[in-house]
C-alpha cells in the first residue's frame, strides 16, 4: 500500500488482523483476572510502548464528552483502575459533577483492545501521598507547576514557574499538592476485543448492574 501522505486516501487506510481469536472458554471467570493476564503477557513481551496508556473519557453535567490519554497506575489488586491527575483539570471538573468514566486500552501490536465503563471515586489521601512520593523529582515538580487545563500566556510562563518551584522545593522535599490526587474507576462493564480477519472480530463483554453484583459474560457481534 502506498503510504505517501500526499497520495494516500483515508478510506483506503486499513489493517488486516491476523492473530488467533479467542473463545469464551479462553477467558477467566473474573474480567479483572482476564485483564491482568493480557496485561502481564503484553508487558513481558516488551513490544508495546507504554502498555498502561489508556484513553479516559468523561462527560460534564450537560453530557458533553471529553477524552484524553492517561496512564494506569494501579488498583488492579483491588479490582479497580487507578489514575492520577490535577483535580482542577478538565477531567477533574467533569468527574466532580458526573462521576462516571470510560477507559480504552489499545494494544495494536497484539490486535487487542479492552474497554471499561464504570463509576469513579477519589482515592484516599494515604494513596495519593504514597504514589506521589514514589514519583521522580521532575514529575513531582511538574504536578505543582502545571495548573492543568488553565490558559497560560506562553511557554516562558510555564518554565518560569517551574524554575521558581524547583528553588522552593529541593529534591526530596516536595509535598503532595492538595489539588492533585488519584481516582479509582470501579468497573460495571469490561469488554475484551481481539481483531480477526474480515472484520469478524471476537468481542466478549463482562457486565454487572451494580458493584455488588456478580459478572455475566456474553459474546457480542463485531
Amino acid at each position: 500500500m502506498n503510504r505517501d501522505p500526499a497520495s494516500t486516501k483515508i478510506q483506503d487506510m486499513r489493517q488486516r488482523y491476523e492473530r488467533d481469536g479467542i473463545d469464551i472458554t479462553d477467558l477467566a471467570e473474573c474480567p479483572i483476572a482476564q485483564f491482568q493476564a493480557w496485561f502481564s503477557q503484553i508487558i513481558h513481551a516488551g513490544n508495546v510502548p507504554e502498555p498502561n496508556a489508556m484513553i479516559l473519557a468523561t462527560a460534564d453535567d450537560d453530557g458533553v464528552p471529553s477524552a484524553r490519554t492517561v496512564l494506569l497506575k494501579g488498583g488492579l489488586d483491588q479490582d479497580v483502575f487507578w489514575f492520577f491527575t490535577n483535580h482542577t483539570s478538565k477531567k477533574g471538573q467533569d468527574l466532580a459533577v458526573n462521576p462516571h468514566a470510560g477507559l480504552v486500552f489499545l494494544w495494536k501490536e497484539w490486535e487487542r483492545q479492552v474497554s471499561v465503563r464504570g463509576i469513579v471515586e477519589r482515592l484516599p489521601e494515604s494513596e495519593n501521598q504514597a504514589y506521589f512520593q514514589s514519583r521522580p523529582y521532575e514529575s513531582q515538580i511538574g504536578a505543582w507547576t502545571s495548573r492543568q487545563s488553565a490558559e497560560i500566556p506562553d511557554r516562558a510562563h510555564l518554565e518560569d514557574r517551574d524554575a521558581r518551584l524547583r528553588k522552593r522545593f529541593p529534591e526530596g522535599s516536595v509535598p503532595c499538592p492538595d489539588f492533585w490526587g488519584g481516582y479509582a474507576v470501579q468497573p460495571l462493564s469490561i469488554e475484551f476485543w481481539q481483531g480477526r480477519p474480515g472484520r469478524l472480530h471476537d468481542r466478549f463483554r463482562f457486565q454487572r448492574e451494580s458493584l455488588s453484583d456478580s459478572w455475566a459474560c456474553a459474546r457480542l457481534s463485531p
